[in-house]
């Protein structure tokens, strides 16, 4: 890939990509509404336009691999869209693998290469389109020339016996409005002139077209050169999304003066729109982090300043300390992502997972708008698609059992996200057999997992977390999608590790519903903070239920361990510091209870004291505290104390 052209690569990448997930999406949704009976053509449209642009950056970009298969894949959708019809499933079939061929292309395009299709690909869809345009009249000439959209600039014909002779022209050209990447074409005009002739001047210049500036779509480049305009003229047709070129002869080279391509003119500055690595949005976070632990010790050393100096310093660590929260929040703002970035390949991979078990899925999206930390949406990306590989394999009924119980043949997978306060709710829900509360008892009491009396006191919500647990499944048959008794525990802990939690609703005949409660960052956590045998200890606020003052002798006990009252059940209750191997202390003074959500059911964690809720930023742990069992991250008190925050779950559980 030539150097001028490197420079734009991590633009193409992300450019392209979004036209591609999109393609592959509206591909799902062009087979739903023709399904259904319903409107196609404005899909069909979408399609073309994405193919087409993708084509049009590859082409930029000078990966004629990449342009040539999505030039292809173009011209199968285009004769849909000029006969006013949908797509056949065959056609849809090989218009979805040439989606995630191009995907494949365009990341191996990343790593700086040149891709080469696949030539038995481009013989399918070459197949395809021959035999769709046979299939009906307005589609069996061959397709003409360019559509006006995408046309060759329109220029004056002229003699191409004209004198060799250096001359000036100017040429006018505009980019097309379904180019997204209009400065990149300009500035590729710009460099395929340049090969024939010196660049006098452009406007805009070649400076704000690298930046990303083109005002109006037009572009205007005064050339010195001998060749002729026909030539000129034949360079610019190769060059596509120009929608209008108009090239004069301004005449003989006055003097000599070329301009380099590369000379830096000052352009106007409006607001723009840059993409930023993930990396150093999380670069930038931790500093900011910092500047909150070092705001956080300076007020921890301002009170041992003087009375009369202590008023100033303070004034000046509010000030600090509101200009940092600001600071936080602008880079958290940045982080922020619409949950579109992770549900929109939810429906392409609910259909080629019905294709594979004989279903009809509908996937529907809502609240794809609301925004989350970009670090909590890449964790969500396995758990999310194994919930919904459940919702296909084990929820939705076959076509033919949901007819037998009065239902469509055709099930459906609701996607919802929604804001509540300062959390993020995600739901998946089917409208399939729904979960036996009872089967999960008998084969967590069958695996070893609950006892037949923890199983027969348990409530059926918390029942059907059961199937969170390791190696419980209660499928009928297994299959290569899902049904071995994997899968759920990891979503569960990952969601738990992001500081959320896992709910699950659940009717027979009716459908399941799960339930993420997640926090809006990972950076920034609130927790409860513990003394335990003059240890300070976090525990995240999510996990917290309630605490209760008591005396330990006081307490009933069951099965030998004690037990507290609590919301109508009796908690067990552990004591924190046996837990983490601290020394025994004999002492009879009333103690804490911080009741908690454990592993499966809800614990008592008894603590000397409860010191009170702080904002915390959390660290990740390094080598080797990051193997100890019952941690999950530490943070820095204001006075410059480390603290290390648990992991109930994990903890209970060892």
């Amino acid at each position: 890939m030539p150097l001028d052209m490197a420079k734009y690569l991590a633009l193409f990448v992300s450019e392209a990509g979004d036209h591609l997930a999109k393609l592959g999406a509206e591909l799902v949704q062009l087979e739903s509404a023709a399904r259904d009976g319903g409107e196609t053509q404005a899909i069909v449209d979408g399609l073309f336009r994405h193919a087409h642009s993708v084509k049009g950056m590859s082409a930029s970009m000078q990966l004629e691999g990449i342009a040539a298969l999505a030039h292809r894949a173009e011209d199968l959708v285009d004769v849909f869209r000029r006969r006013a019809a949908s797509p056949d499933p065959q056609s849809v079939d090989v218009l979805l693998t040439t989606v995630d061929a191009l995907t494949a292309l365009v990341e191996r395009a990343s790593r700086g290469e040149s891709p080469e299709p696949d030539a038995a690909l481009l013989e399918r869809l070459t197949s395809a389109a021959a035999l769709a345009r046979s299939g009906g009249a307005p589609a069996a000439r061959a397709l003409p020339g360019p559509l006006p959209t995408e046309a060759a600039p329109v220029v004056p014909q002229r003699d191409p016996a004209l004198s060799q002779s250096p001359r000036r022209v100017t040429l006018e050209v505009e980019i097309s409005r379904e180019c997204l990447v209009p400065s990149v074409r300009g500035f590729l005009v710009v460099n395929k002139l340049a090969r024939i002739g010196s660049v006098v001047s452009s406007s805009p210049p070649v400076q704000d077209l690298k930046a990303g500036r083109l005002p109006g779509r037009k572009l205007e480049v005064t050339l010195e050169t001998g060749a002729p305009i026909a030539e000129i003229e034949r360079l610019l047709a190769q060059i596509s999304d120009l929608t209008k070129g108009v090239v004069r002869e301004e005449g003989p080279v006055p003097a000599p003066t070329p301009m380099p391509i590369g000379r830096e003119e000052r352009g106007a500055e409006g607001g723009r729109t840059v993409r930023v690595r993930v990396d150093l949005l999380d670069s930038f976070l931790d500093a900011v982090g910092e500047l909150i632990l070092a705001t956080a010790r300076l007020r921890e050393l301002g009170r041992a300043v003087p009375e009369p100096f202590r008023p100033a310093l303070e004034e000046g660590v509010d000030r600090l300390s509101g200009t940092v929260k600001d600071l936080h929040d602008r880079v958290m703002a940045v982080r922020m992502t619409p949950v579109a970035v992770l549900t929109e390949r939810l429906p392409r991979t609910a259909r080629d997972l019905a294709r594979r078990t004989g279903k009809q899925v509908e996937v529907e999206v809502r609240g794809a708008d609301i925004e989350i930390d970009r670090a909590i949406l890449d964790e969500l990306v396995d758990p999310l698609s194994h919930l919904l590989r459940n919702a296909v394999d084990h929820g939705i009924e076959a076509p033919h059992l949901r007819l037998l119980a009065g239902k469509p043949a055709t099930g459906h997978v609701r996607v919802t996200a929604r804001r509540d306060r300062d959390r993020v709710v995600l739901e998946i829900g089917d409208d399939g057999k729904g979960m036996d509360p009872e089967k999960l008892r008998a084969a967590a009491v069958e695996k070893g997992a609950l006892s037949r009396a923890a199983a027969d006191d348990m409530g059926d919500r918390e029942a059907l977390l059961l199937a969170c647990l390791p190696g419980l499944s209660t499928a009928d048959e297994v299959t290569d999608v899902s049904g071995r008794g994997v899968g759920m525990d990891a979503v569960k802990r990952t969601v738990e590790a992001l500081g959320g939690a896992l709910e699950v609703e659940s009717a027979r005949g009716v459908g399941t519903r799960w339930i993420l409660r997640l926090p809006l960052t990972v950076a920034v956590q609130p927790v409860l903070l513990v003394d335990v045998g003059g240890e300070v200890l976090g525990l995240p606020i999510v996990k917290v239920r309630g605490s209760a003052h008591v005396e330990m002798a006081s307490l009933e006990t069951s099965q030998g361990a004690p037990v507290l009252p609590y919301e109508g059940k009796l908690v067990p209750v552990k004591d924190l510091g046996d837990l983490l191997g601290f020394p025994a202390r004999a002492s009879a003074a009333p103690r804490s209870v911080v009741v908690a959500d454990g592993d499966g059911e809800r614990v008592g964690l008894a603590v000397d004291a409860l010191l009170g809720q702080q904002e915390a930023v959390l660290k990740p742990l390094a080598h080797p505290l990051d193997a100890v069992t019952g941690l999950s991250a530490v943070t820095v008190l204001g006075n410059g104390r480390p603290v290390f925050i648990l992991d109930v779950q994990r903890l209970v559980a060892a």
